[in-house]
């Protein structure tokens, strides 16, 4: 592909550039770009029936009829993702939580640019504790390479096709994650609702998310064979609940322990609470064994607990009775996530409120097909994530190539000038 090192090179002063080719400059990044502010505009001010991409820090948020860009455009967030960097071939609005530059405001090619700025780490730096926030003054600040026009157009014109590749190639492999994720719900649906005997007999179990079950088994209320318990926060204004903390906890900090589905089973907490607090609260410690449903914010994510532990009343907790297993409880959660969907309440703090969850329906076969159930899912669950995490790794390592790539061409450890002339 022509793709080779320069024939000379010089040190640089810049520590992220450190040898630079010989023909090769420096300059601050006030040099190369203004960065121009963002214009406010608010969610029922833009037009619906607009075309023009609106841009906030983390990429389009909406429509409009106007545009206070030319094209093409970089769109760099200034507040809340600061530092990060879209590109856009049309003219677009940009809002008052970015910067923006086009060809009015820059001296240089913009999909050079656009790829020149990322080995700065711009998102990386804020100059704001509570709201981060890109400085402008320090982004100027900042040191580019120095090149021709031609250079950054054959630099642009090179990456644009490589990341082409690598992009389409973590596409396919996000699909295809995505296709073993469905796969893998649909089958926890299947067989906590329908079985293990593909030729069982069935009835119509009246429950919507449910659908037919076998003529053994039954439909029963969660509630009936499983103690349910919401959890509670000892008040934060009383220090001394806060004191010789020793009860494991489990908080919203925590759901991302059992985000992925990987894990049923949870014993390590964030944050921890007294016995005082325990004592002048509503929350209760629970037994190991008991099911856990966050019911508030991350709505739906389910696990047992391994150990004793109390819970925050983000969470819906069942101790299971003589009737129910813990393990295959867990797994009718996870396929309950259409219901909980129907459930939900709220826009901004989405919650699923305790009396409907008192009336959960569960279907309930013996405990020995319960077991098996949950033995095979745990089985089957094990091959799909080895699989996905396989993809996973591959598609780290594609990004992490695409990152290298990137910084090697803009740093001038490749020389792309000749690339692609031998394909013409």
């Amino acid at each position: 592909m022509g793709i080779k090192p320069y024939p000379q090179y010089r040190p640089s002063m810049v520590d992220y550039l450190r040898d630079i080719p010989q023909h090769w400059g420096t300059m601050r990044l006030k040099y190369a770009a203004l960065f121009a502010y963002g214009d406010s505009l608010a969610s029922d001010s833009r037009d619906i029936d607009g075309e023009i991409p609106v841009y906030g820090s983390n990429g389009i948020i909406g429509y409009h009829s106007v545009a206070n860009t030319s094209k093409p455009c970089l769109i760099i967030g200034r507040k809340g993702s600061s530092g990060k960097i879209n590109y856009s071939d049309a003219p677009c609005f940009a809002i008052d939580t970015t910067f923006y530059i086009d060809e009015y405001t820059s001296d240089v090619n913009l999909r050079w640019l656009y790829y020149a700025l990322q080995p700065l780490n711009l998102d990386s730096y804020s100059q704001d504790a509570a709201v981060p926030g890109l400085s402008r003054e320090f982004a100027y600040s900042q040191w580019l390479p120095e090149i021709s026009m031609d250079e950054q157009q054959a630099i642009a014109d090179f990456l644009d096709r490589e990341t082409a590749v690598i992009d389409t190639l973590i596409a396919k492999k996000q699909k295809l994650i995505q296709r073993l994720q469905e796969k893998r719900t649909a089958l926890i649906s299947h067989v906590v609702t329908k079985g293990l005997d593909p030729s069982a007999s069935m009835k119509d179990s009246a429950v919507e998310w449910i659908g037919a079950i076998p003529n053994h088994w039954e439909n029963v209320k969660i509630k009936f064979i499983a103690r349910l318990e919401s959890g509670h926060t000892p008040s934060r204004q009383v220090a001394e609940y806060w004191i010789d903390c020793t009860i494991p906890w489990f908080s919203l900090a925590d759901v991302w322990q059992i985000r992925g589905g990987h894990k049923i089973y949870v014993q390590e907490t964030k944050e921890k609470i007294s016995e005082l607090g325990l004592a002048n609260s509503s929350a209760r410690i629970l037994p190991a064994g008991t099911v856990i449903l966050s019911r508030t914010a991350s709505v739906g994510y389910s696990a047992i607990m391994q150990q004793a532990m109390a819970t925050t009343q983000d969470f819906a907790n069942w101790v299971c009775g003589e009737l129910i297993l813990p393990e295959y409880l867990v797994f009718v959660f996870r396929a309950m996530q259409p219901e909980f969907k129907r459930l939900t309440m709220g826009s901004t703090h989405q919650t699923i409120y305790m009396p409907d969850i008192a009336q959960f329906v569960t279907p309930l076969p013996s405990l020995e097909e319960q077991m098996r159930i949950a033995d095979y899912v745990q089985e089957v669950s094990t091959f799909y994530f080895s699989l996905i995490d396989k993809l996973e790794q591959a598609t780290e390592m594609l990004y992490e190539y695409r990152t290298s790539l990137i910084s090697s061409a803009v740093t001038g450890k490749i020389d792309v000038r000749s690339y692609g002339q031998e394909d013409v």
